[in-house]
This record gives C-alpha cells, structure tokens and sequence, in this order.
C-alpha cells in the first residue's frame, strides 16, 4: 500500500477511534486497514496504537506521529490546491502560539476575525511564556516579543512595547516613590521571571542602565504579579501593554517614568516553508491591521 494512503489510514483510526469505522469511511477491508497500520509500526519500529477491546488510542510516540502526519498531508493538499490555482480560501488547521497575556488580549480578537471570515479554518491557539520551536512542534505561525534568536524564520514587525515599573497608589503612599533606580533596593519588589533570566533590572534605550535587585516575590505568571502589585505588595517590573488597563482604571501608577526603558519588538514569525500558506498569509493581513491599530491608540 502507498504510504501516504496508509498515513491517512492511521489518522482516520485515531480520529474515529476504531479500525472498523476507518474502514467503513475509507472504503477498506478491515484487514487492509489492520495491515496498514502493522507495516507502519513495522517501518517505524514503535507501537503506534493502543488496542482494549472497546477502544484504540495512541501511544506517546504515536500521538507525536499523528500531528506530524498531519501537518504533511496539509502541506501536500494546499500544495496541489496552489498548482491548482485553488489556493487563494484558508482552510484545514492553523497553528498559532503567543505569550498568554499578549494572547488573550490581542491575538484572540484576530482569530475571531479570522474564523469569522474563513469558515473552512480552525485554529489551535498555544499561549505560553515559554518560547516554542516552530519546526519540531509543527506550530505555523507565533508572536514574538523581545529580541529574536531564532534562524531560519521569517519576521513581520508588527509594533514595538516597552518594559514599565507600577505600583499601586496604596504602596506608594506607604512606601514612598523611588526617585532613582538605585532607590529600587530599598523598596519591596516583584519580579515576572519571564521578562529576564536574572534579577538584574535594566533601563536605559539599550538597557545601558541596570540595577540587581533582590525580589521578595518571583512568579512565572504576568496576571499574578501585576495582581500582586494591584494589591499593595510593591513595584514590579511589567510590559507596557500588559499594565495598560490597570494604569488607566488607577490601580496601578507608573513609577520612574522619566527614566527610559527598553524597547522591546514585536514580531510575527513563521518557518521559511510556511510563506505561501495561505493560512499564515491570511492571519498575517489581520494582525499587521489590528495591532497596527490597538498600539496606536
């Protein structure tokens, strides 16, 4: 049997949960379907599926191969509908990752926008602070803010932000305003982890300026600290987008505003071989005019 037939035997099994209803949908014999998937666990040398008798599932290695095999098979079928000519309508699966505050906030309202206009797309959203590796976990396309490692990507610049320190007035009133950066030793403060490996606080257009300091609380979440210093507990260190809503209300206030901070990019970024998706080209359009307008305002 040819591989790609009995690739796309394997994802029906896993998406029916059966080798009885694969073969019913893809019009196959049982036992061309039980042998498609042997020669494949053969070929690979690892167990793919699970089988009770009432159900069948992937093992760890074969809920890897799955996704995998379906990114091929969609990047094979949009690569025939380009050929022919039928490549202009998203369709099929889009993988989209972001920060999980950037992404509740500004990359949700894209994917309504998206799914709304596109009725044959669906979209997986990954937010996580942590930075994914495009290729190895078949992701299409991510928003990146900082300074970008990653080789072999393509870059939009979508908007630039700037990292802030905020207290609440209720600290400051306790507390006192630091005047200096140096000031910051002396006062309580909350560190978001994912903003820098070290605890050496940076200022300046080029971070020039810096300051180690010794955080009474570390999170790994920008919701808990920015929560944090809503309650009074002291200044951290945040994203200016992600303490807009906060300063505006009042429960948080900018503190050492005179004193530059770094700027900071923010990219849409994409594997090289994710260009012509028309996918990634139709999220691309919306998020370059939606974030062009939210950091404008």
């Amino acid at each position: 049997m040819d591989k790609f037939d009995a690739i796309r035997i394997f994802i029906a099994v896993v998406d029916l949960g059966g080798f009885a209803k694969a073969a019913r949908k893809l019009r196959y014999s049982p036992t061309a379907v039980t042998r498609a998937i042997a020669e494949l666990e053969k070929e690979l040398g690892v167990g793919l599926l699970t089988r009770t008798t009432r159900s069948v599932s992937t093992t760890e290695r074969g809920a890897i191969y799955v996704e995998r095999c379906r990114r091929l098979l969609a990047d094979i079928d949009e690569s025939e509908r380009v050929t022919r000519g039928e490549g202009a309508a998203p369709r099929g699966e889009l993988r989209v990752t972001a920060p999980v505050m950037f992404g509740r906030l500004h990359v949700l309202p894209i994917i309504e926008e998206l799914l709304n206009t596109h009725h044959n797309l669906t979209v997986r959203l990954i937010l996580s602070d942590r930075t994914a590796d495009l290729v190895d976990e078949g992701i299409d396309v991510a928003v990146r803010i900082g300074k970008l490692d990653e080789s072999g990507l393509v870059a939009t610049l979508l908007a630039s932000v700037q990292t802030v320190l905020v207290a609440s007035p209720s600290y400051l009133a306790q507390f006192g305003r630091p005047k200096t950066i140096d000031d910051l030793r002396t006062h309580q403060l909350i560190e978001f982890e994912a903003i820098g490996a070290t605890n050496d606080w940076k200022f300046g257009a080029r971070g020039e300026k810096s300051v180690r300091i010794k955080p009474r609380l570390s999170v790994n979440s920008a919701a808990a600290a920015i929560a944090a210093a809503e309650h009074g507990f002291g200044i951290t260190r945040a994203i200016s987008y992600q303490v807009r809503e906060s300063i505006a209300r009042g429960s948080l206030e900018l503190v050492l505003a005179h004193i530059a901070s770094r700027k900071m990019p923010v990219h849409l970024v994409y594997p090289a071989n994710r260009r012509g998706s028309a996918n990634v080209v139709a999220f691309a359009e919306i998020a370059r005019r939606q974030i062009k307008r939210a950091f404008a305002a």
